[in-house]
């Protein structure tokens, strides 16, 4: 997001917010989670609730209809969802918009983000992001869909797989190869496309988690999108992406931090009632000692968002804080993954978000084996949050860049 107005929250601003985001988490979206699992999607009146608390335009300018804010309550916001009402579809598809709409914000037209922006923010219409192909998820520039010029409007053809909110989006911004080069980070264009274009067809995808978030296989066949929805310039749409990844990257990092904590919610207060030889499990060291080992993780990666929302809040992600001159933008390299660094971002700040990525998401998956362990077989049921927990762990270390893609990604920000 691109903050225009001083965000100004102080300590009591945010503990009130943070309140009202837990009561919202824990009367609105906890009780209702299984029912959604069970429809594969929650009702579109939520992110009218949401947009009605403020919740979908944190970041955005308030002349669009958002509330400025800063990374480290963006960061607290998204973390208190995670841990209190502990459904990462919920999370997922609730802010969908939250990655597909940056490149618009970035390099969008103010008449285009005016005639979209709005009504996203206010819930009345889904935003969504177009990457990952059949053939490549965090090659990029292996995508194949193409979009040729055809007098004022690009003809699409290919299909996007995995797409969050894919079923219901009314906005998709589609990565797209404008240039004659058939692979390559050249000829990468971004498409802000309106989702009920004629020749888009779309089908459900059944996954193993995010059950009420709806996942779709995108389709594409000479669809016909105007050329004034092109966002920035043909063939400038690579570095936008990549840009567009590290907000995403610090963004699932509080939301792991968030279902850990709520593993270790669930652990603690179920070993504390649970008995076994007539003493609660908390009795017993060994389980004392895997609650310490849960709280281990859990510091370490606060520690570390709350680091990283800092230094991005200070400007190190190539956003400029509030009223600081944006910084002149190195010129753009060699096509290699050191390429996946935001163009003007602190590149000692990015590899540190790939790497707490794949700490926050270890930590998430730490603690769901071990609260799952401890509620025994009641953790093995559906309907407890560290069983849900445990399901999608694997979407959060593959999802916005696989941990192998982030290490080697971090190595080449730090010239290894």
């Amino acid at each position: 997001m691109i903050p225009t107005d001083t965000p100004v929250f102080t300590a009591e601003d945010q503990r009130a917010l943070l309140s009202m985001v837990a009561r919202f988490a824990r009367e609105v979206v906890a009780p209702q989670v299984p029912a959604w699992e069970a429809a594969g999607e929650f009702p579109r009146s939520i992110y009218r609730q949401a947009a009605d608390l403020g919740l979908l335009g944190l970041g955005y300018p308030e002349a669009l209809g958002g509330t400025p804010a800063p990374w480290s309550v963006r960061n607290a916001v998204m973390q208190t969802l995670s841990r209190v009402g502990g459904s990462g579809g919920f999370m997922a598809s609730l802010f969908s918009h939250n990655i597909g709409l940056p490149p618009l914000m970035a390099h969008g037209t103010a008449e285009l983000q005016a005639r979209v922006v709005p009504t996203v923010l206010r819930g009345e219409a889904i935003a969504a992001l177009g990457i990952t192909e059949p053939g490549g998820g965090s090659d990029v520039a292996s995508l194949r869909t193409t979009a040729k010029l055809d007098g004022d409007h690009y003809v699409v053809n290919g299909e996007k797989v995995f797409i969050t909110s894919g079923m219901r989006c009314d906005w998709l911004t589609l990565a797209v190869r404008t240039g004659e080069q058939s692979k390559g980070a050249t000829g990468i264009s971004l498409l802000l496309v309106p989702c009920d274009t004629p020749g888009i067809s779309r089908t459900r995808l059944d996954k193993m988690g995010w059950l009420c978030s709806d996942t779709a296989h995108l389709r594409f066949d000479n669809v016909r999108v105007p050329v004034a929805l092109r966002l920035g310039e043909e063939g400038a749409g690579f570095r936008m992406i990549m840009a567009n990844f590290n907000g995403e990257r610090l963004a699932m990092s509080a939301i792991a931090l968030g279902f850990a904590q709520a593993c270790y919610d669930e652990a603690l207060d179920w070993v504390r009632q649970r008995q076994t030889f007539g003493v609660p499990l908390i009795e017993r060291q060994v389980i004392r000692h895997k609650l310490m080992d849960m709280q281990m993780r859990i510091q370490s990666t606060q520690a570390w968002v709350d680091a990283l929302g800092a230094r991005a809040d200070a400007g190190e992600a190539g956003v400029p804080p509030p009223g600081r001159p944006k910084a002149e933008q190195p010129p753009w390299g060699a096509e290699t993954l050191a390429q996946q660094g935001s163009v003007g971002a602190n590149s000692d700040w990015v590899a540190n978000v790939c790497l707490l990525k794949n700490h926050a998401t270890q930590t998430m998956q730490f603690c769901a084996d071990a609260a799952v362990q401890m509620l025994g077989g009641m953790g093995f049921m559906r309907g407890t949050v560290s069983e849900r927990v445990y399901r999608e762990v694997k979407v959060m270390m593959i999802g916005g860049g696989a941990e192998e893609i982030m290490k080697e990604l971090a190595a080449r920000q730090w010239n290894l």
